[in-house]
């Protein structure tokens, strides 16, 4: 009896991630930055944005804004660590043209907006456009698969099947 009822609590093991961003896929080894293309912080995706909109790709925890507002860490309930990074260079911007829609420790759903940005500004002041995300604890991770898109709605198209390890 006990052994159902503590199985039901347990966090699930396997995640379906959507995509963040509307746009075009693009591989991470293809990013023209070696801490993304190298994948020195985690295996993952990147997407050229054509929007200005972030939205969460599972149900988790805001686990980091950064106070630039260019990037944001997400905990999902399996417990994947998961880096947005708003286009390359982006940190110099000091946070102009970026509003975040969430704080650390916000419950997120799937599909809910975390920051807005101002897609032209990026464009004329950032190395690129192209936003990585990365599952950044990939030691946690058992299994990670890449679903192929070439573009990408937010919120809506899979893009990463992930189990985590027990």
């Amino acid at each position: 009896m006990f052994k159902k009822w503590f199985a039901k609590m347990r966090k699930p093991s396997e995640e379906t991630l959507v995509a963040p961003l509307s746009g075009q896929v693009v591989q991470l080894e293809e990013v023209p930055d070696p801490t993304f293309s190298q994948k020195m912080m985690g295996d993952g995706i990147a997407i050229q944005p054509v929007e200005g909109k972030v939205v969460s790709p599972v149900d988790g925890e805001i686990v980091q804004v950064f106070h630039t507002k260019h990037a944001v860490g997400i905990r999902s309930g399996a417990g994947a660590e998961i880096l947005i990074h708003i286009g390359l260079e982006t940190v110099q911007m000091q946070g102009e043209g970026f509003e975040a829609h969430v704080k650390q420790g916000d419950k997120v759903k799937a599909g809910d907006l975390l920051i807005a940005f101002d897609l032209d500004l990026v464009k004329e002041k950032a190395a690129s456009t192209v936003t990585p995300m990365v599952i950044t604890n990939g030691d946690q991770i058992e299994n990670l698969d890449k679903i192929h898109h070439n573009d990408v709605t937010a919120g809506q198209h899979e893009l990463i099947k992930l189990k985590m390890k027990e």
